[in-house]
C-alpha cells in the first residue's frame, strides 16, 4: 500500500467540485420519453367511436401484479358499447399494483389496450391511482360517435377487424359516421392497419 493511495478518493472528490452540476429541471422542462416507453394505459375506440374492448379479461388474466380488474356485459340491440357480443362493463387498473411490464397489452386479442407515454402517475391519495374506464378510454375524435349506438362499420364484429375505408361492400365507409362528419385520416390509417 502506497503513501498517497489514502489521499486518491479526496481526489475524486476535489475533482468534481469544479464541475458543471448536471440539474434537470423537471417538472418545468419534460424530456421526451422513447417511442416505446411504458407508461398509462389507454382503451382504444374503433373509427365510429365503438371500444375495441370486448371484456374478456384476458388483460386481467395476464397481469403477474393483479392490477386489472375487468367485468363484462353483454351488449344488446338497444345499447351496444362495442362490435362483439361482449363489453368491458367495469375496467380498473390499480396503479399502486401495476408494475408497467405490458403482458397484458400483448394478451389483449383485440388490440384494445395501449401503453401511452404519459409516465407521471403520482399521487397522494390511494384511491385516485384506481384508474376506471372512464379515465382511460380514448378521446372521441373527429367523426366518432360517444357509445351506446348501433354498428357502423359493418353487421358483424368481423367487419370492424377487416376494415378498409376503400372497400365496397354491404355498408358505405364514407357514410359510416355521423352524417356529415369524416373520419380522420388517422382512424383510417388504423382500420386499414387492423386489414393486414
Amino acid at each position: 500500500m502506497g503513501i498517497l493511495d489514502p489521499y486518491k478518493g479526496f481526489g475524486v472528490t476535489f475533482s468534481t467540485m469544479f464541475k458543471k452540476p448536471t440539474t434537470e429541471q423537471y417538472p418545468e422542462e419534460k424530456k421526451p420519453t422513447a417511442p416505446r416507453f411504458h407508461g398509462r394505459h389507454q382503451l382504444n375506440r374503433h373509427p365510429d367511436g365503438l371500444e375495441k374492448c370486448v371484456g374478456c379479461e384476458l388483460c386481467a388474466w395476464a397481469c403477474p401484479a393483479d392490477a386489472i380488474y375487468v367485468e363484462g356485459a353483454d351488449n344488446t340491440d338497444e345499447e351496444r358499447y362495442s362490435p362483439g357480443e361482449r363489453y368491458g362493463r367495469v375496467y380498473q387498473i390499480n396503479y399502486l399494483r401495476c408494475i408497467l411490464c405490458g403482458l397484458c397489452i400483448e394478451a389483449c386479442p383485440t388490440r384494445a389496450l395501449t401503453m401511452s407515454n404519459d409516465y407521471e402517475l403520482a399521487d397522494d391519495s390511494r384511491s385516485d391511482l384506481i384508474f376506471t374506464k372512464e379515465q382511460l378510454l380514448a378521446p372521441l375524435r373527429e367523426g366518432m360517435t360517444a357509445p351506446p349506438h348501433p354498428m357502423f362499420l359493418g353487421d358483424s364484429e368481423t367487419d370492424y377487424y377487416t376494415f378498409d375505408p376503400n372497400r365496397t361492400g354491404p355498408f358505405d365507409a364514407s357514410a359510416a359516421a355521423v352524417p356529415g362528419s369524416a373520419y380522420p385520416d388517422e382512424a383510417r390509417a388504423e382500420g386499414s392497419e387492423l386489414a393486414r
